[in-house]
């Protein structure tokens, strides 16, 4: 166990070297610190894009269910993938055509500044959630793999992810976010070769899944599975386009570079579930006692599934190189949501609101730090919370969240995109509807209800009602709460000259399409590849020398193997770097203009 504390100690110390390395990309001003002033390459950004649904959660909650279930987990992140195409083929380069410098702005030309207000309070509750859910999820594997306390281990590493937060902006956030891809990438294709390797194959490894390996165990009824499926798709199709998740690609330079991004992330996340939950099946197939191994954890054993495996197969250090690339991307998914929380906060609330635009750009940025203290406070708070609930498992856990509290809020997010004609008290009213069919449908409807109501033979079973509760709230807020503010439109009346005109640049901005070509872009760009490919290529030739750990000759090559993957990735960045000619600028005035750059 001291190689795999010395692996992590080292891997946080190259994260603090990249923070400070890329400190000077920021200037003191709020567009730099939020969305690195609008000026990263497609690579970075489509990184950072995938990191944003990738977190420790994918390897405690997502791989029991997995160990549980078997195949049912990978439709998520095939939805995830499916949500990245439509970015690619639409949605990504109007994203970055918003031209602003954070999400909630955007809400305010479309709807108004009521709007402004209702969708910057309503949204940080469920970041908060989902976040408390991915230091959860870390907590489990740190207390897994070293023994700590889990209450301990969430308030120590919350605290350690909120400094690190805290202290970077989005340069550093999304620079490391590309290098923690690269490393879980690596590191997780070589577990999976282990694990492929000795389950004799992959084709032995599901013909021994001791369950049903498609659909799982407790489930009756093949229609709710398939049901589930279904709006697991239109789920995250909602969940990947729309004005809120916007974020993601405010930091390209260009309409182009925010396509590209989208593109990585829908690779990455097809790829993904080929290799992350073939541990899990593994376990699964080998009869291995989770609840035995790990009683400490009780109803919540199966989310320990990958970590075991590794702790029992992989060879010494890898553990350590693991719980690093885990934590750090539980870290970047975190960073990126104190980061969008806080300017959320401080330019559609403190700026407007509390300065009435009276506050510097210094001042903007330092309070910008003490508000993600703040969240990081009450993200630390509420994983705790969710620890106290020993009988629900990670999985059902973000499956309510998504559906019943993250969901309302897509609908104006994304509608209000293609439906012109709608009164402005249309986003806020809409919220209203949703909270109120959320609550009939988490606390009003019982299984006893859908039995009768369907006329089902036998009682719905634990799995069962879970997944139906999850169709119901989705489907339930696509027919009433998307309904209800399509309903809007013939309430409509023409708006102020003042709010016509906003509406109109927000829907011109979506039209225009941004080109960046400067020469000083450019050498900003040569910039980024030369000094991340020259920090990748430290990690790479870094993870090779772990071959120097007392291994067996397989285990010396997973490390060989991984720094490779790393170490080509960084040098063939740095060999980009070269200085090309200068493009003749070619492009349309309108279209080159951006005012928030």
């Amino acid at each position: 166990m001291s190689i795999d504390l010395a692996v992590l100690v080292a891997y946080f110390a190259f994260l603090i070297a990249i923070g400070w390395m890329f400190r000077n990309f920021s200037s003191s001003s709020t567009a730099d610190y939020f969305r690195g002033g609008g000026k990263m390459l497609w690579w970075m950004v489509g990184a950072t894009a995938f990191m944003t649904q990738f977190s420790a959660w994918t390897f405690t909650g997502a791989a029991g269910k997995a160990y549980n279930d078997g195949l049912q987990v990978v439709i998520i992140f095939l939805a995830n993938a499916f949500g990245y195409l439509m970015n690619y083929l639409y949605f990504a380069p109007k994203f970055r055509q918003l031209r602003v410098t954070t999400v909630i702005q955007a809400i305010r030309q479309r709807f108004g500044n009521t709007n402004e207000q209702v969708f910057t309070w309503a949204g940080m509750p469920t970041s908060v959630v989902n976040a408390g859910i991915w230091l959860n999820g870390l907590a489990i594997i740190a207390s897994t793999m070293f023994g700590f306390d889990m209450t301990w281990t969430i308030v120590a590493t919350g605290l350690v992810v909120l400094v690190m937060s805290v202290t970077g902006g989005a340069w550093a956030v999304i620079a490391s976010d590309f290098m923690q891809m690269l490393v879980i990438m690596a590191v997780t294709v070589t577990v999976a070769v282990v694990a492929i390797v000795k389950g004799g194959g992959p084709v032995n490894i599901i013909e021994q899944f001791p369950r049903d390996f498609v659909i799982g165990e407790d489930m009756n009824y093949l229609s709710i599975f398939a049901m589930w499926g279904f709006f697991i798709f239109l789920k995250q199709f909602a969940i990947n386009n729309n004005m809120l998740n916007s974020y993601r690609y405010l930091s390209a330079k260009d309409s182009e570079n925010a396509k590209k991004a989208a593109l990585l992330a829908c690779v990455l996340m097809v790829c993904g579930p080929l290799i992350w939950f073939f541990p899990s099946w593994f376990m699964a197939s080998q009869g291995l006692d989770l609840a035995a191994l790990h009683p400490e954890m009780g109803a919540k054993a199966a989310d320990t599934a990958y970590l075991t495996f590794v702790e029992l197969y992989m060879p010494a250090g890898m553990v350590g190189l693991l719980v690093a690339a885990m934590f750090a991307a539980t870290m970047s998914s975190m960073d990126s949501g104190l980061n969008k929380n806080s300017g959320i906060f401080v330019k559609n609330f403190y700026e407007p609101v509390v300065r009435q635009h009276q506050a510097s750009e210094t001042e903007l940025v330092f309070v910008s730090k003490i508000t993600s203290t703040v969240f990081g406070v009450l993200i630390i708070l509420t994983a705790l919370f969710i620890q106290s609930l020993k009988g629900m498992s990670l999985f059902d856990t973000m499956m309510y969240v998504g559906a019943l509290l993250s969901f309302p809020m897509l609908i104006p997010a994304f509608m209000g995109f293609f439906i012109k004609k709608t009164p402005d008290w249309a986003g806020w009213s809409t919220l209203v509807v949703g909270a109120l069919v959320s609550y009939v449908v988490g606390f009003v409807i019982t299984p006893d209800h859908v039995q009768a109501a369907f006329g089902l033979d036998e009682a719905l079973s634990k799995r069962e009602w879970s997944d139906f509760k999850v169709v119901m709230g989705l489907c339930a807020h696509v027919v009433f709460t998307g309904g209800y503010f399509a309903l809007t439109c013939l309430f409509y009346k023409p708006l102020t000259a003042d709010r016509q005109q906003q509406v109109d640049k927000f829907f011109r901005n979506l039209a225009t399409p941004l080109y960046n070509e400067s020469a000083a872009q450019q050498e900003l760009d040569n910039k980024q590849r030369l000094m991340l490919g020259r920090l990748i290529t430290v990690a790479g030739v870094g993870v090779m020398t772990m071959i120097a750990i007392d291994n067996p000759l397989w285990g010396r090559a997973v490390f060989a193997l991984c720094g490779g993957i790393i170490l080509v990735v960084g040098l063939a960045l740095v060999k980009s770097a070269e200085p090309s000619p200068q493009p003749e600028p070619n492009r349309d005035a309108l279209a080159s203009a951006d005012s928030n750059q």
